[in-house]
């Protein structure tokens, strides 16, 4: 994992996110717009977030040693249980004013207009930095940096929730901030239980997929010597890969070039696929 892009992209959303909870906070006060100060606190809230994932992706970027001999790359999974939680229940708040809001037919007050030009704002800022992070998490395998971007998308959502209240009360549909709230609750909830998933996967030893497995079986059979994949099986470890890989051989072959197929192999798997952390291969005699 590259740690220093994932911090230069953390400390980027930070700066970012801080700005923008100020300017809506100050907006939404001075426009009467309650939806927009929840926001900004929203947007606040993704600081702390963010600031998970950079403990998150440090201390999972360090060195195997002699109490943790495979790594720690699963500490970066514990933070992404920790941060879907944190989305789910961003979300549950969300659903939950939004239904006490209707059931109680507590009186919404009216907007200025400038709340609706700050929410636009808000939207586009928070769209471009789901994007950027996303894409950054993808090309890393960050789960905790992919959460974080769902943060971010979710914080986009919930300003589109704003701007839907916020024009509907302008028109005189002051329902129209609840309802949109719980359809937002919705989509937050979704995304938190996938990143949840994900994440306890990379605990569970779960197995590549299958286009990954091919992806494996293609550049084992590259390799001039072997006769057959009798075995092969992997398991996620966090952000890489383990392989355990039995092949068959002629029988008739030397002890050092049984060696050196199986050594071909391993650096063939290691090289073209960037997230295998370790590959340990077995050698059959082929019968």
């Amino acid at each position: 994992m590259d740690k220093k892009l994932a911090n230069k992209v953390s400390v980027i959303t930070i700066i970012l996110n801080l700005a923008l909870s100020l300017f809506k906070f100050i907006i939404g006060f001075v426009g009467h717009s309650q939806a927009l100060v929840s926001d900004a606190v929203h947007s606040a809230s993704d600081v702390v977030s963010t600031i998970a994932v950079m403990f998150g992706v440090n201390m999972s970027a360090k060195k195997s040693d002699s109490s943790h001999p495979y790594g720690h790359e699963r500490i970066e999974s514990i933070f992404s249980i920790i941060l879907a939680m944190m989305l789910f229940i961003t979300g549950l708040g969300i659903g939950i004013t939004a239904i006490k809001t209707i059931i109680s037919g507590a009186e919404i007050a009216i907007p200025g207009k400038m709340t609706l030009v700050a929410a636009i704002i808000s939207i586009a800022v928070k769209e471009w930095m789901y994007h950027f992070t996303k894409r950054t998490a993808i090309k890393i395998d960050s789960s905790s940096l992919l959460a974080d971007a769902w943060h971010h998308r979710s914080d986009a959502l919930s300003s589109i929730g704003s701007l839907i209240g916020i024009g509907g009360a302008l028109l005189g549909f002051k329902i129209c901030e609840p309802i949109a709230s719980i359809v937002i609750c919705i989509f937050i909830a979704k995304a938190s239980i996938e990143i949840f998933m994900d994440a306890v996967n990379r605990l569970i030893d779960r197995a590549c997929s299958d286009e990954e497995i091919e992806e494996i079986r293609k550049y084992i059979m590259e390799i001039d010597g072997v006769k057959r994949i009798d075995s092969l099986m992997t398991r996620r470890f966090g952000s890489k890969i383990y392989v355990d890989l039995e092949i068959a051989e002629d029988p008739d072959i030397t002890l050092r070039e049984a060696h050196d197929i199986a050594e071909r192999v391993h650096d063939n798997i290691e090289n073209k696929i960037e997230n295998i952390k370790h590959c340990m291969i077995h050698v059959n005699p082929m019968q």
